[in-house]
């Protein structure tokens, strides 16, 4: 089924399900170390570790797989453009909604 759908809509839909995945958890997580007296740059450091674990899958069939080689370039390109929107621009939100 992969074969079928063009590149750019896999890497869409990777883009955006890391967007609100990682957006949603890091802004709870702001408030859940506001709560407990945790330093924000420490569960900055533990989502920025996260999404490299949620994106390592992607990067292993690419480097490993040459069969499925287009399809984990796209999924790894969306996970990791998803990621780091959602890590720069989390903050700013969590920010605004004082948490952080």
């Amino acid at each position: 089924m992969d074969e079928f759908l063009p590149a750019y809509l896999i890497r869409e839909q990777a883009a955006v399900g890391a967007l609100v995945m990682f957006g949603v958890l890091r802004i709870m997580g702001a408030a859940v170390a506001v709560s407990k007296g945790w330093r924000i740059a420490a569960v900055e450091r533990c989502f920025i570790a996260i999404a490299v674990l949620y994106c390592f899958p992607q990067l292993f069939d690419l480097l490993t797989q040459l069969y499925r080689a287009r399809v984990a370039a796209a999924e790894f390109e969306g996970k990791a453009i998803g990621c780091a929107v959602a890590l720069f621009c989390a903050p700013i939100l969590s920010h605004r909604l004082g948490f952080e």
